[in-house]
C-alpha cells in the first residue's frame, strides 16, 4: 500500500491528517517489516520525546482496522507492517529476530479444505515464523 492510498482511506472515514499519523505511516512505508508500538515510539521520540504509548497504540489499531496496516501477533505481542498490494492473495515468512519478511505465493489452503467438507470457510490467515538468513548468520 502506498502513502497515498493510506491517505485516501483515511480522509475516506473522516481521520485527520496529524503529525502523529504521518510519522508512524512514513515508517512503515519505509520498513518492509513488521514492528511494535516500542518499535514505533523508538523512531518517534526523536521527534516528539512525550509522545505516549496509547496515542501510538491508538493509531496502530485504528490503521489495523482500516487495512492499511496488517496485523501478527509473535511471542505475545501485536506487530504490524503496511498493508500489502490488496487483492493479491499470498502469505508471509516472518522473521521473529528482525521482523522481515518474505510473500509466499503457494497458500495451503486448497489441501485443507479437502478435509473439511460441508464446512463453509470464510477466511484464513497462514505465516511461517523462523529465522531469515541475515540474521542466522549474524
Amino acid at each position: 500500500m502506498t502513502l497515498d492510498e493510506a491517505w485516501r482511506i483515511l480522509q475516506d472515514k473522516q481521520f485527520k491528517r496529524t503529525k502523529n499519523r504521518e510519522t508512524i505511516l512514513q515508517l512503515f512505508s519505509k520498513n518492509d517489516r513488521y514492528m511494535t508500538a516500542a518499535d514505533v515510539r523508538g523512531f518517534m521520540e526523536i521527534e516528539n520525546p512525550g509522545i505516549s504509548f496509547d496515542t501510538i497504540y491508538r493509531n496502530l489499531a485504528t490503521f489495523a482496522e482500516l487495512n492499511i496496516l496488517e496485523e501478527t501477533d509473535l511471542s505475545g505481542e501485536r506487530h504490524f507492517r503496511m498493508q500489502c498490494d490488496p487483492g493479491v492473495h499470498h502469505h508471509h515468512f516472518i522473521c521473529t529476530a528482525c521482523g522481515k519478511t518474505r510473500s509466499i505465493a503457494d497458500c495451503p489452503m486448497e489441501m485443507i479444505a479437502v478435509n473439511l467438507p460441508n464446512y463453509e470457510v470464510e477466511g484464513h490467515k497462514f505465516e511461517i515464523y523462523g529465522k531469515c538468513p541475515l540474521c542466522i548468520s549474524a
